[in-house]
């Protein structure tokens, strides 16, 4: 049986997410010959080759993918295990990674965090902004937070906060040298700002009004990856943007934003804490997903 010590795995997965021997190095506090001698004796005994080095890269090899993407998780929940032991008898402690778009991390850090680091001190939280629908298991993370309706079937998910409305908004300068869209499709017709996923992919705009529903591939001059990019560019005039209203509130109000085709905007179901239903949830996520599930039933208590 081909063997491979829990210090090397350590070092491999370093290696994978750093994408630098001396990176890695630096974080486990060893020598980089060091660590490129333990890849080595790795790579000999499983008989396969884990990175591409060059002078100036380090990138994993088709193996190496399937490794980290089998093994990474496996270390977190030994290492979570670990942690929640020594939290029975002690203060719990650890540590959660949790992936989610820019705005959901800014409505934990208003709503959720500030209180939960407070009663748990010895807990720390990363929280990565992306725009991706990750693969949490396979990219490492503890949790993520999506809308409800983006989330796998094998998850267990906590909803919090308010359903999302969705507008189409304009300057008032853009709609001086171009006439309002009237319907939907009307757009075809305008400089609409487009949003595009990390997978490459184009957000399509969907209408609804009545009962009716329609989706557009919207024309535009600028495509964006980040919604407060998209805002911006409205602010400045560039063209229409398709963009959460809870973001725009105070422009609308104060004139610098128009809502456009109003009736047609459509709501989804809001976002949700979520995280796998069958593997073995850490103390610090339990903790976590708790408080989130608390403020949510106040919230809406509340509203």
């Amino acid at each position: 049986m081909i063997r491979a010590d829990l210090p090397e795995l350590t070092a491999f997965i370093a290696i994978a997410e750093h994408q630098s021997f001396s990176g890695a190095a630096r974080v486990l506090g060893v020598s980089p010959s060091a660590l490129s001698h333990s890849m080595r004796n790795l790579e000999a005994r499983l008989e396969m080759r884990l990175f591409n080095r060059t002078t100036r890269s380090v990138a994993l090899t088709e193996a190496g993918e399937q490794l980290l993407h089998g093994v990474r998780p496996l270390l977190n929940d030994l290492t979570h295990v670990v942690n929640e032991v020594t939290s029975a008898r002690n203060t719990p402690s650890g540590s959660i990674r949790i992936s989610a778009s820019e705005s959901s991390i800014r409505l934990l850090l208003r709503n959720v965090v500030p209180g939960f680091l407070a009663d748990y001190p010895q807990i720390h939280i990363e929280l990565i902004a992306d725009s991706r629908l990750v693969d949490i298991v396979g990219d490492g993370f503890d949790a993520g937070v999506r809308i409800f309706d983006d989330v796998p079937k094998d998850m267990i998910a906590v909803r919090f906060g308010q359903d999302i409305h969705f507008a189409a908004v304009a300057s008032p300068d853009y709609l001086l040298r171009h006439s309002s869209p009237q319907l939907p499709h009307d757009l075809k017709d305008h400089r609409c700002i487009r949003f595009k996923f990390a997978s490459g992919a184009l957000f399509r705009w969907d209408f609804e009004y009545l009962g009716q529903s329609t989706s557009i591939d919207v024309p535009g001059p600028m495509t964006l990856d980040n919604i407060n990019m998209m805002i911006e560019a409205a602010l400045s005039g560039i063209g229409i943007a398709w963009v959460p209203l809870a973001q725009i509130e105070d422009h609308l109000r104060e004139g610098r934003l128009v809502h456009l085709l109003q009736e047609w905007s459509p709501t989804y179901p809001g976002v949700c804490l979520y995280y796998p239903a069958n593997r073995h949830p850490p103390m610090a996520l339990k903790l976590f997903a708790d408080a989130v599930r608390k403020w949510a039933q106040s919230a809406q208590m509340h509203s």
